[in-house]
């Protein structure tokens, strides 16, 4: 039993992972662990072993002791480790699926955090396509908790290498058969998922599954997504060693950490599903040119909408659109708007579908497309920008700035308004940061339109600089944007830090120079004044080429016996000359006084010192004046010649220092007057509007004015004609007046003769017959066909004494009867009334009519009053 005991630990690693006794495997994975951890490379035995014996390690991960298991998946994370992309690529098909059904479900956190630190690390050795392909069937199992897990290790994954490493769309697919399933543990973990792509991708998910989930559903995931909406953008916090490489490869060489960065950037997720390409022409009209150059516009559209869905597919098998794209051109100067709107949509359908191979069509039509902005119907706007943004997206930013600019110089407002929104669209969405001249060009062009006249052309261009400024940075833009007034500034900076960008510019480091080019370099520093004069020295005594002197010391090159030379080359190639040694040994050959025989004074003598100075002020100079002194020469030439060129030095530090500091005053001032300038511009710009406004209104007030005039005139002959009017009326009815009423001695003889038949007939009395005058006269206006009781009890109201004279009478039988024949004597004045009012109605005016009956009383009164006077005259004869 002992030696039984003692066994186990004897056995190889590989027999003790079999082992059936869990303890010894458990001692086995830690003893394995900690050999793989010792390890210094993947060719060792020990891990050499395990790579080839790639299938023992299902069992270690599975292990049906969870006490063992975890230790098994701690040894298969310290074998990934060491092992490297091998090591990963014999192994994962074999464990990935077991550390998904028994290791993420496991109750131990540690046998759990072991099993994704696996997954992770299976991702990061090689690549993370093959572990998401072994995990997808997963969320199939038949176990919820295995689900739930899985999907747990998934959201751990996407957060630590995050979308743009690993490919999205797959899982995306998958989200609602997850969120169908009966267990809340999985749809909880699927939420929890959906929210991490929600931070990598924002909205740009949701057509891969959004429509395929329930409404109470996409309503929980919005209130979970406006949570983390104002999140700063996640960044990848796990790099696969591939991806560690090029970093460190980058660290190295200067300039190469912003190429990554640029590269991180520019790596745009795709999201797009993958369509198999279709072959549309069998779909387009045949007679597509004819059906266009009808006459009728009926018949263009249909047939642009024929090609329209024939076109309306997701992937377009390349093919000659040319004459298809060179019909939508023709169609964009259609003047029927629906045409223009059917043929945008084809582009766009077509942009699409062919994607970047659209470019190669994108000028014969984008030209035409910009020119019909001019329309200032939003339906014709809008289809006329997507088919521009769909052109756009198949090409670059390049290829569509020439045409961009031109359009937005143009005369109509409507097309440099739109032109400008499409160039914001463009910088938005463009993964290429334009190149400083193009920036500056662009800055230029919109900085033209900030002293528009309409106000939202002044907004576009300002949005354009902002969101290049967002783009370029301040350090390129800074210079574009100091001529501007603070109130631009402000509105740029606005949009600025409202833009949302996808591409960001880094300028490349220049890579430095090679090593060998130093020295030439180097070599140009003595003409500020570093002591040529040694270096001069040195070559005559050297007769091969200077590559034999290059590896000798400073003192080295001493092959002649003088004391001058060795005491100038001890002297002077010395340590405040040392890094010039070089350059002065390979210099001379070319300038090697061969000719000169006495190589004493050559080696002596300064003359070919200026050739270094190059004849520049104090330095080039002679500086051995005492030439018949070699000796003497070289003790005064280092003292006084480095005070006098350390005096020229501080000279020209100081004039440079002036001149950088009166720069800078310059710069400030015409900062400043360009600031007043543009001032300027702007309150001439004002005084412009301002005066064009005035003048308008000017012409406005004139123009009502004239009009009030000519409504005063025609009022004023309105009136003028109603007068004459009234007059023509007023003479008329004097006129019927007239011809109606009898003369009043007519009327006069009537009564003194029908009184003086009365008298001569009748018995009555005088007071009798003056009663019936009376009478007749109270009763003079009563109409034709009423009796005369109705019309004397109406004028009994008005003239109550006159009816109270007469009221003896009427009871009276006999005074009946002279009233009623006296009555009859009158009625010729009342059929004279009659006529008078039944004109009256005829001409529609009442008010004559009551004037009329008016005067007639009056009338008949005065008569009335005569005939009180003649009652006691004599008939006449």
């Amino acid at each position: 039993m002992a030696d039984q005991e003692e066994d186990p630990s004897a056995l190889p690693l590989p027999d003790r992972f079999t082992h059936k006794n869990w303890k010894v495997r458990k001692e086995g994975y830690e003893a394995a662990a900690k050999e793989f951890k010792l390890a210094t490379s993947e060719n060792e035995p020990i891990v050499r072993q395990f790579v080839n014996d790639a299938s023992i390690w299902k069992g270690v991960v599975g292990d049906s002791n969870v006490a063992a298991q975890q230790e098994g998946l701690g040894a298969l994370c310290a074998f990934l480790d060491i092992s490297g992309q091998q090591g990963c690529t014999r192994t994962r098909q074999i464990t990935i699926a077991t550390i998904a059904e028994k290791g993420l479900p496991s109750t131990r956190p540690a046998a759990k955090q072991a099993a994704l630190e696996a997954l992770l690390l299976y991702i990061e050795t090689d690549k993370p396509d093959p572990v998401i392909e072994e995990l997808l069937p997963i969320l199939s199992h038949k176990q919820p908790k295995v689900i739930a897990a899985t999907l747990d290790a998934l959201t751990q994954i996407y957060h630590a290498y995050g979308c743009k490493t690993i490919e999205p769309k797959s899982v995306l697919k998958l989200l609602p058969k997850v969120y169908g399933h009966a267990d809340k543990n999985v749809r909880a973990k699927a939420q929890e998922l959906t929210v991490e792509f929600y931070r990598w991708l924002k909205d740009a998910m949701k057509p891969l599954f959004w429509n395929d989930l329930k409404p109470v559903q996409q309503q929980d995931l919005d209130k979970l997504f406006e949570k983390v909406k104002d999140e700063p953008p996640p960044k990848q916090e796990r790099l696969l060693r591939s991806q560690q490489a090029a970093k460190e490869a980058a660290a190295a060489t200067p300039g190469g950490g912003e190429d990554e960065g640029d590269e991180e950037e520019e790596g745009a997720i795709d999201l797009e599903p993958e369509f198999e390409a279709v072959d549309v022409f069998a779909k387009i009209p045949r007679d597509f040119n004819e059906r266009l150059g009808s006459t009728k516009w009926k018949d263009r559209k249909e047939v642009l909408e024929e090609t329209q869905k024939a076109l309306d597919t997701p992937r377009i098998a390349e093919g000659p659109f040319d004459d298809l794209v060179r019909g939508f051109a023709k169609s964009m100067k259609d003047a029927n708007v629906a045409v223009v709107i059917t043929a945008a949509n084809c582009v766009e359908l077509l942009a699409k579908g062919l994607k970047k191979s659209f470019n190669k069509y994108r000028k014969d039509i984008m030209n035409a497309m910009m020119e019909r902005l001019k329309e200032k119907k939003q339906t014709v706007t809008d289809a006329l920008g997507g088919a521009l943004d769909a052109a756009f997206a198949s090409s670059s930013f390049a290829d569509c700035l020439e045409e961009i600019l031109e359009f937005l110089k143009h005369k109509n407002p409507q097309v440099k308004l739109e032109s400008t929104r499409f160039l914001v669209r463009c910088l938005k969405n463009t993964r290429e940061a334009p190149s400083p001249p193009e920036a500056k060009t662009l800055a230029e062009a919109s900085t033209k339109l900030l002293v528009e006249s309409q106000e939202v052309q002044r907004s576009a261009g300002a949005e354009v600089l902002g969101t290049l400024w967002k783009i370029m940075g301040d350090r390129i833009m800074n210079a574009h944007l100091d001529g501007l007034d603070d109130i631009r500034k402000t509105k740029i900076k606005e949009y600025f830090e409202a833009a949302e960008v996808k591409a960001k510019y880094k300028p490349k480091a220049a890579a430095p120079p090679p090593k060998p080019a130093a020295a030439p370099a180097a070599t140009k520093k003595p003409t500020l004044g570093k002591r040529p004069a040694p270096k001069k020295a040195a070559p005559p005594a050297a007769a091969p080429p200077p590559a034999a002197e290059e590896p000798t010391a400073p003192l080295a090159p001493k092959p002649t016996s003088r004391p001058g030379v060795s005491k100038l080359k001890s002297g002077l190639a010395g340590p405040r000359l040392g890094g010039l040694k070089k350059a002065g040994l390979a210099a001379p050959s070319p300038k090697k006084p061969v000719a000169s025989p006495p190589p004493e004074e050559e080696e002596v003598a300064p003359p070919p010192q200026p050739k270094f100075g190059a004849g520049r002020g104090l330095a080039g100079r002679p500086l051995g004046k005492p030439a018949a002194e070699p000796a003497a020469a070289p003790a005064a030439a280092p003292t006084g010649l480095g005070l006098v060129e350390r005096a020229e030095l501080e000279e020209l530090r100081a004039e440079a220092e002036r001149l950088r500091r009166h720069n800078e005053e310059l710069r400030g001032e015409r900062t400043k007057l360009t600031s007043q300038i543009h001032e300027l511009q702007n309150q001439n710009a004002q005084l412009i509007e301002d005066h064009t406004r005035d003048v308008l209104s000017i012409k406005a007030k004139e123009t009502q004015l004239v009009r009030a005039r000519s409504d005063y005139e025609a009022a004023e002959q309105t009136t003028q004609t109603q007068q004459r009017e009234i007059d023509r009326l007023k003479r008329e009815l004097s006129r019927q007046v007239r011809v109606t009423s009898p003369p009043p001695t007519d009327l006069a003889d009537q009564i003194y003769s029908d009184g003086n038949g009365r008298f001569g007939d009748s018995n009555y009395n005088s007071q009798a017959s003056y009663g019936r005058k009376d009478s007749r006269i109270a009763s003079g206006p009563i109409s034709p066909g009423g009796d005369g009781k109705e019309n004397f009890d109406s004028l009994s109201r008005p003239d109550s004494h006159t009816s109270g004279k007469l009221s003896p009478l009427r009871a009276d039988a006999s005074g009946k009867s002279s009233f009623s024949s006296r009555g009859g004597r009158n009625s010729p004045a009342e059929n004279g009334t009659s006529r008078l009012g039944s004109s009256q109605a005829a001409s529609g005016a009442e008010s004559w009519k009551r004037a009329a009956e008016v005067t007639q009383n009056l009338k008949q009164r005065i008569e009335m009053m005569k005939a009180k006077q003649g009652i006691g005259r004599p008939p006449p004869q």
